[in-house]
């Protein structure tokens, strides 16, 4: 064998003691430039009708006042995760809110056994890209009293607080801010014989943002939303929506 010969079968020889290495190195970044990332599904079911009493009902009152829910499953990639009720608010074209359903366990320490009732609970934040739900904390979000009415990324209704100073208050809080837009105390609370309802739904308007929150029975307030502050104009109950 010539001096050319062997030093070209050396090099082929080389080759195929690297080759293992090249493979090694070679095979992870195709399995991640291979890799597509996972589509999640998220969908609502069909709507069930479930009994529903209001928390203020008493036992003179309960065969009056007993009502039923409309609730639907959330499915993520057709795994139910949660219960939910009334309409889903697009924040976003990736991004909606719904109201979440609790069902709590209603029996008393003497009962033989578990009573399962339905129950509005606070508001979620569902990402359809990625699946995930988040449970929102809303401010002095009460679900016995707080109806929140969405536009864009803010929530209005009318929340509670239960400290010394606490009372009814019409908040706008807005999605990722730490302090609401609009926190104004409307009166005390609790009271003794409060209107069912105890506010009315929030209206909005668009140009320029504005939000009209009203006790039922009481005085309306009407607030220009800007930015993450708010200018509160009492008494203007005539703001006209914009369609």
């Amino acid at each position: 064998m010539n001096s050319h010969s062997r030093h070209r079968t050396l090099a082929n020889m080389q080759i195929l003691r690297s080759a293992p290495v090249l493979l090694l190195l070679v095979l992870p970044c195709a399995r991640l430039l291979c890799a597509a990332p996972k589509v999640h599904t998220v969908t609502l079911g069909a709507i069930h009708k479930v009994p529903y009493t209001p928390p203020d009902a008493t036992p003179a009152t309960k065969s009056d006042e007993s009502s039923t829910l409309r609730v639907r499953p959330l499915f993520v990639d057709d795994r139910q995760k949660e219960w939910t009720t009334g309409d889903s608010h697009e924040v976003t074209d990736r991004t909606f809110t719904i109201r979440r359903v609790l069902r709590l366990n209603d029996a008393l320490p003497t009962d033989p056994a578990p009573h399962w009732i339905w129950q509005p609970g606070p508001w979620l934040q569902i990402d359809r890209v990625t699946g995930h739900i988040t449970a929102l904390h809303l401010p002095n979000f009460d679900p016995a009293v707080s109806d929140a009415i969405w536009f864009r990324d803010y929530a209005a209704y009318c929340g509670i607080t239960t400290t010394t100073k606490g009372g009814l208050y019409a908040v706008v809080a807005q999605l990722g801010a730490r302090r609401p837009v609009v926190q104004k105390q409307l009166g005390k609370w609790p009271q003794a014989d409060h209107f069912i309802p105890v506010c009315q739904p929030a209206k909005w308007q668009r140009l320029p943002i504005r939000v009209t929150l009203q006790p039922t029975a009481g005085e309306a307030l009407t607030f220009d939303v800007v930015g993450s502050a708010s200018l509160v104009e009492e008494g203007d109950s005539s703001t006209s929506e914009d369609q």
